[in-house]
Order: C-alpha cells, then sequence, then structure tokens
C-alpha cells in the first residue's frame, strides 16, 4: 500500500527531477480521472479557482469545508500525488494542511496575499510543522501574489519582493516558491537566480512562455490554474451552439467517466 509519506516524497522527487513538473489543473473527480488516466501525468493538482466556481463561490470565497471536501473525493479516486490549491489557508493554515493530509492530500499552494512577510512566513512554517506532527513530509508549493497583487509597480519592485518572500519561505521549510503572472525570459531568469535554480513555480498563461522554455530558464514546476476548465467549458459552449443549430456530439468524442 502506498502510504501519504510515500506520495509526499514522489512529489518531492518530481519538483527535485531536472525535467520540470507539468501539472494541468482538475477541478472534480471526473476531470481528475481524466488527467490521471494520461501516461504522461505524474502528479495531480486541483485549480481553486475552478473548484469555486464548480460550487458558485468567486475565487478564494468558498468555505474550507467545500474545499477539502472536494479535494479529498479527488484523492481518493486516483493513485496519483495530490497537490491541493488552499487558497490562503482559511485563516489558519496549519490546521488547514493537517485536515488536508487526512482527506488524502500531500502537497498544496497556499498564497500569502502580499500579508507582512514575517506573518507570511510564519505561516508557512506552521504548515511544514503540521506535515511533521502527521508523519508526512508535506510539499508545500508556497505562492506570493508579488505580480499578481503588485497594484502596477515597477516589476522591478515585484522581482525583488517575490525573491525575498521566496528566500524566506524556502526558509520556513517550503518546497518551491509560486510566483504567478506572465512572466517573460528575463523576468523569470531573475526569479530563478535569486530565489534558486529549480524553486520557481509559474503559472501557463496566455501570453506567457512555453513549459519547455520556463524549463529551460530554471523553473521547477508550470501549472495552469482555471484554464483547463475555461477549455472544458468553452467546447461545452461551442458543442451545444452546434447542437441547437441541427449540428451532432462529434464522433470523436471518448467516454472518460
Amino acid at each position: 500500500m502506498t502510504t501519504s509519506a510515500d506520495k509526499a516524497r514522489t512529489l518531492a522527487a518530481l519538483y527535485a527531477a531536472p525535467e520540470i513538473l507539468r501539472v494541468v489543473n482538475v477541478w472534480d473527480v471526473v476531470s481528475a480521472k481524466a488527467i490521471a488516466a494520461l501516461p504522461e501525468t505524474t502528479a495531480i493538482a486541483t485549480a481553486g479557482h475552478s473548484i469555486a466556481s464548480s460550487y458558485g463561490y468567486a475565487d478564494g470565497a468558498i468555505p474550507r469545508e467545500l474545499m477539502l471536501d472536494m479535494v479529498g473525493r479527488i484523492a481518493a479516486a486516483v493513485e496519483l500525488p495530490v497537490t491541493a490549491d488552499l487558497d490562503d489557508g482559511y485563516g489558519d493554515a496549519g490546521e488547514t494542511v493537517r485536515l488536508a493530509i487526512g482527506a488524502g492530500v500531500v502537497g498544496a499552494n497556499v498564497e500569502d496575499r502580499l500579508r507582512p512577510l514575517a506573518e507570511a512566513a510564519a505561516d508557512v512554517e506552521a504548515m511544514i510543522r503540521a506535515g511533521e506532527a502527521e508523519g508526512v513530509p508535506f510539499v508545500l508549493n508556497a505562492r506570493t501574489d508579488a505580480f499578481v497583487r503588485g497594484g502596477g509597480r515597477p516589476v522591478e519592485e515585484s522581482v525583488a519582493d517575490a525573491i525575498a518572500r521566496g528566500r524566506a519561505y524556502l526558509d520556513a521549510g517550503a518546497t518551491a516558491v509560486f510566483v504567478p503572472g506572465i512572466l517573460d525570459a528575463d523576468t523569470t531568469r531573475a526569479l530563478v537566480e535569486g530565489i534558486g535554480h529549480g524553486k520557481v513555480s509559474v503559472i501557463g498563461l496566455p501570453g506567457a512562455l512555453t513549459s519547455t522554455e520556463y524549463e529551460a530558464l530554471g523553473a521547477a514546476r508550470i501549472s495552469f490554474g482555471p484554464l483547463p476548465q475555461r477549455v472544458a467549458l468553452t467546447a461545452l459552449q461551442d458543442n451545444a451552439a452546434e447542437l441547437y443549430a441541427g449540428g451532432v456530439i462529434p464522433a470523436s468524442t471518448r467516454a472518460l467517466n
């Protein structure tokens, strides 16, 4: 039997590998199973925005118990390690991680929302300690909102802030530092130089670099946030329009549930 500790060690090894860890975010059991069935999939990552949308909540507004219920269902449905988007930790990051581990999760993103650095770093330490107390070497992809909440400040300031926060989070026990935003090559290079090779996680947004380009620059992981759900909903809406116009379900449609 593969234990949660085993899965956590597997996930940590994926972050440490020379190849960038590519995760296509999921939001429910059926999307998780569809992605897990692909031979290229090595880990499952949930998208908090997408799960919140599924329940009718705005991003970051879903109650903790609903988020944990869904990520627990996802973890129970797949054999791969699951890393979950846990928003800002819901006011008690350590306890949230303890509950997430109980639900079968072995890693997470938790965002700082640009709270004071000392406070955010203390939360990182609390999350790592929660994992230790549960016997799971929890894999924390500590997110800094230095870019997405930077308020239009110069890029250089956001880079410096992300580096300072990232180093503090790594010192507190995080495995990697997630810096969401449309990061060009120069910005990514500066972040990797400042935070560490194989320690920066990025998001694949329209207008951003490709995963191969980020890999060459030393990034550890690329995820896609709510974009996979939007791709799926776009396909649904487009096909619905075709059906209303007298069309048919595409012959290429596969049974994935």
